[in-house]
């Protein structure tokens, strides 16, 4: 129950934040488009993005949390926070060099993130131009990452959770404000994520300080303790950003076509919608939960958790990949075809979209699955599953993508989710860390019968609604979150009539809390 109500806590938080995005990049698509400038800022956004997903939505959580959590119930919390400062001043420091590093090298690096940039001279300048402006936020964000990780360990989600509000509302106030007054839209932008930043930073320190666990800064130095945050972290870091990581890859492929950039972006920013909700919310919330069942001996409770953990984001994945396959034209149509976002861009974003939601169950279940490791204190062997699968992911997009164009690379990122989810799912198995209890499989099938029927509703409600989708934009949307409140209505009747979920297995623990 307390993992459902801290999901909760998490995962509504992340809505939020999601929504606000979606305005975001309503915004960034009527503003830039898919043009020249667009390709050049969305890679510049994807370096930290990339860092974001991989430090702030639970990879950092993977190594750090059972070290802070040993020490916080093992040794107090004066220990515990000399060991949070220890780790933030080495890290610091060594994103600093990073930092330094990147922003000197930054030409000759955009001939090996976007390669295909070189054949247009004026976007290779914008692209290495916006990224040097952009990278930076690195630097606040991983400092984030600690105060969250800290938080997180305390019980407190909701300030880690609401941090990426932040980076949302600044990038719009850019929007509103900035982008019509500048010649270049895109740099303003960049200018906007680097503002961001710091408003991040800000906004967990002052959380940290109200839960009494403020973090001051300290001389580096390489403890016991930071050295095995490192053997651990660096590993964890890598596996638990799998998903962006074959994002870039794909990203890198696909600025060989023009205007495939911004189609990939597009797709991965509304499937990333229930990814964060359900998948990440999750996850975060599973590691300190099953680390500290493992240190009290409480394997069964493990297990339980892992089980519950997996059926809840089941029964909330599952219909929302139906829905994103079923209906991704009238999604991105009604989202983002304005402006400088044409007809053309709608179709070609909508078949990205369909080709992402196909995995979009793979990769929550890679967020449910790795924690099982890390709270074991195990980052290695995601590591090793999580180097085949970008493997897999690069040579797939490739060769897809010379029969498929850009297509090619969402099937290669999809391809490579699943490879890594029966990787984890399997190994976990072998081990006897993850079994399958007798309500888990006997719902898991439920809800696929549950999703299937949502889906032909979905398909036909979208038929009939198609010519309200053509009309002016708050109408349009209007009748799209009407279409989606009707799915929705329709699961949950589905759900009740088949068993996959009951009222009362939601709203029991919502009423504890």
């Amino acid at each position: 129950m307390n993992l459902f109500r801290s999901a909760a806590t998490v995962g509504g938080t992340t809505f939020l934040s999601r929504v606000l995005g979606f305005v975001r990049d309503m915004m960034v698509a009527a503003a830039i488009g898919t043009g020249p400038i667009a390709d050049a800022f969305i890679v510049a956004f994807r370096f930290p993005n990339m860092f974001r997903s991989i430090f702030a939505e639970g990879a950092f959580n993977s190594a750090f949390v059972p070290l802070f959590a040993k020490r916080l119930e093992g040794e107090g919390e004066a220990s515990a926070r000399r060991f949070a400062e220890d780790a933030t001043a080495v890290l610091l420091a060594a994103l600093l060099i990073l930092t330094i590093a990147f922003e000197i090298a930054m030409p000759w690096l955009m001939w090996l993130f976007a390669p295909g940039f070189g054949d247009d001279p004026q976007k290779q300048a914008w692209a290495v131009q916006f990224t040097r402006v952009c990278f930076p936020y690195l630097l606040f964000i991983s400092l984030t990452a600690v105060q969250t990780a800290v938080l997180n360990s305390l019980g407190r989600f909701f300030a880690g959770a609401a941090a990426p509000v932040m980076l949302n509302v600044t990038m719009i106030g850019a929007l509103l404000l900035v982008v019509p007054l500048s010649e270049n839209p895109g740099l303003a932008l960049s200018w906007g994520v680097m503002v961001a930043g710091v408003i991040q930073f800000v906004w967990l320190a002052i959380s940290c300080h109200r839960a009494g666990m403020s973090l001051r800064l300290r001389r580096p130095r390489l403890t016991p303790e930071v050295k095995r945050l490192l053997s651990l972290g660096v590993p964890g870091l890598i596996s638990g950003g799998i998903g962006q990581l074959n994002l870039t890859i794909g990203t890198m492929i696909a600025s060989l076509q023009a205007g495939a950039v911004s189609w990939l972006y597009y797709a991965d920013r509304i499937y990333q919608f229930p990814l964060g909700i359900i998948g990440i919310a999750i996850g975060v919330v599973l590691l300190p939960d099953l680390s500290r069942r493992l240190r009290a001996g409480d394997d069964d409770g493990a297990h339980r958790s892992q089980n519950r953990a997996i059926e809840y984001a089941m029964l909330l994945t599952v219909p929302a990949a139906v829905a994103l396959a079923v209906i991704p034209f009238d999604i991105i149509k009604v989202l983002f075809e304005r402006g400088h976002f044409t007809r053309a861009d709608t179709h070609a974003t909508s078949l990205a979209l369909l080709i992402y939601a196909v995995g979009l169950p793979a990769f929550v279940l890679n967020k449910v699955f790795s924690p099982a490791f890390f709270a074991r204190e195990d980052t290695k062997t995601p590591l090793r599953f999580a180097a085949v699968s970008i493997a897999v992911n690069i040579v797939s997009s490739f060769i897809l993508f010379q029969f498929f164009a850009f297509a090619g690379i969402a099937a290669g990122t999809t391809i490579a989710a699943w490879t890594n989810t029966a990787q984890l799912g399997l190994r976990l198995w072998k081990h006897g860390h993850f079994v399958p209890d007798t309500q888990l499989l006997q719902r898991l099938p439920l809800t696929l019968l549950a999703s299937a029927g949502m889906g032909g509703v979905l398909y036909a409600g979208s038929r009939a609604l198609a010519p309200w989708f053509d009309l002016h934009f708050l109408a349009s949307v209007s009748v799209l979150g009407a279409l989606v409140v009707g799915g929705i209505a329709a699961y949950a009747i589905f759900c009740q009539l088949t068993g996959a979920a009951r009222y009362a297995d939601i709203v029991r623990p919502l009423r504890r809390g």
